[in-house]
């Protein structure tokens, strides 16, 4: 058998994905923006679906506040950038994987270039104005993202730009508002970005292979307190 026939066998048997769907994910090629816990969920189960060529943007660093949370990452790695400990620990996961490390971030000035180079962008950052700039790229290069936040216990998924066109200003229209506000470091359960991460994966894996019913302009919440979850469209 080959090795990658093998690989992969448990999601090809899927009739959802099957061969063709495996190869949809071979040649795509999916930008993620911040690696902390969202990123830490997302990047590994990409990797893991034969994902062909993975972008990683953060400018940030390994802390040890970082690892209850984050479990892309080691001991071993506190203090290496996050862009070169992740591609480290997901080169292992597969080595078959073109890496595109960007450990500036996403920035005004690099913002539409970079977006415009992937298939697809997965926003795991945790500030507003990353995100309209996020936004505003994915819209000047028309590119669809997924969105995905999370705070405390609860998190929230959604598909922009995708066939509707719905925006992330069309849900929080209040830009300027909320780009003043300061930021804070609040706290959050260990497992909540591990749930919203993995299920921004497999929002990103039913839009590039094109199964099921993706959250194209509709709003997952989820509380991880009550296991409460609603969808809403915007």
């Amino acid at each position: 058998m080959n090795p990658c026939d093998e690989r992969y066998a448990r999601q090809t048997m899927l009739p959802e994905i099957g061969p063709e769907g495996q190869r949809r994910l071979a040649e795509a090629s999916v930008l993620i923006v911040g690696l902390g816990g969202l990123g830490s969920a997302v990047a590994p189960y990409l990797a893991g679906a034969g994902i062909g060529r993975l972008g990683l943007a953060d400018p940030d660093t390994v802390s040890a506040s970082n690892l209850p949370r984050q479990t892309l990452y080691t001991e071993a790695q506190l203090g290496d950038p996050k862009t070169s400990a992740a591609r480290d620990r997901l080169a292992g996961l597969s080595s078959a994987i073109c890496f595109d490390l960007y450990p500036e971030g996403l920035t005004e000035a690099n913002a539409r270039s970079l977006v415009a180079a992937y298939d697809l962008v997965v926003d795991c950052c945790d500030n507003y104005p990353t995100r309209y700039l996020l936004d505003d790229a994915c819209t000047a290069a028309g590119r669809p993202w997924v969105y995905g936040s999370i705070g405390a216990f609860h998190g929230q998924v959604a598909l922009m730009n995708g066939r509707r066109g719905r925006r992330y200003a069309d849900l929080y229209p209040d830009r300027e508002t909320l780009c003043r506000l300061p930021r804070a470091t609040a706290g959050v359960l260990g497992p909540v970005p591990g749930v919203v991460g993995a299920l921004e994966a497999s929002e990103s894996i039913k839009w590039i292979v094109g199964f099921g019913e993706p959250l194209d302009g509709r709003l997952l919440t989820i509380d991880l307190l009550t296991l409460h979850t609603e969808i809403i469209e915007f």
